[in-house]
């Protein structure tokens, strides 16, 4: 028999798919009960609302971008390599995670109380996990940052501008040439030298 974690896990996994096929507004309890094999009413045991439910999906998904983020730069030997590795898993991942990134994006979803919260925590969580990237390069003598935490700042509001035009109808490899444009716009600029 399952235990209350597992049942809410299985649950927010299966909800998960369901916001991410119809969005938070079309998504109902039915639904999620439906796709749950649970009864409406075993739903609201463990969940009090809707709300509450996309809000476990929603930080469920920003611990699995952060996750990532943390293998893939952990896994990385150099700052410029982690810096490489942090832009393309991120930009990567994010389109996978598309109740996240609703949540961070859709002005819809910012009267829910919890949204703004997380929207600050994973930007905080973000900047931070740039400069610290930045800090190594820079006492590593590679690289060249007056003020590593408004260069993470630039560089983390850079990323979310290129969001949407970055996959809009894009294919895979093209994806992966503006994001190698990118990177070598932030290692070298773009003045001439």
């Amino acid at each position: 028999m399952l235990d209350k974690d597992e049942v809410k896990e299985a649950i927010v996994n299966v909800a998960r798919h369901i916001f991410s096929r119809f969005g938070f507004r079309k998504t109902t309890m039915d639904e999620i009960a439906i796709a749950s094999r649970k009864g409406k009413s075993s739903i609201y045991y463990y969940f009090a609302s809707k709300e509450e439910i996309f809000q476990a999906v929603v930080e469920k998904e920003a611990s699995i971008l952060k996750h990532e983020l943390l293998s893939a730069i952990n896994e990385a030997d150099s700052p410029a390599q982690k810096l490489k590795a942090h832009v393309l898993v991120r930009m990567q991942t994010m389109e996978k995670l598309a109740n996240f990134y609703s949540a961070i994006k859709d002005d819809y979803l910012s009267h829910l109380d919890f949204v703004e919260k997380i929207r600050k925590k994973y930007d905080l969580e973000e900047i931070q996990m740039m400069e610290n990237i930045l800090n190594e390069g820079v006492q590593n003598d590679m690289f060249e940052i007056n003020d590593t935490s408004l260069a993470a700042i630039a560089i983390v509001t850079a990323l979310k501008g290129m969001e949407i035009p970055l996959f809009w109808g894009v294919e895979e490899k093209d994806i992966d040439l503006r994001l190698d444009h990118l990177i070598q716009i932030l290692f070298h600029g773009i003045m001439k030298r």
